[in-house]
């Protein structure tokens, strides 16, 4: 995945956590705006989210930033 993406996801995580908590959950979704903008991006994160890592629907956003970190 691109460096500059991982940065933005954990910037994502760190706001989602700031507002309700450790145990706020995010899809790989959340990173995206609620338009098919950069679709290559979008299976890029799914690939690494889905097959590479074989994560939930859901997870923990302390898990994802860990992952990334």
């Amino acid at each position: 995945m691109r460096e500059s993406f991982k940065s933005k996801i954990i910037e994502i995580c760190n706001k989602k956590i700031e507002a309700k908590g450790p145990n706020v959950g995010l899809s790989f979704y959340a990173f995206f705006a609620n338009k098919n903008d950069d679709p290559e991006l979008l299976m890029e994160v799914a690939q690494w989210w889905i097959l590479t890592n074989k994560l939930d629907h859901f997870e923990k956003a302390v898990k994802i930033k860990k992952m990334l970190e």
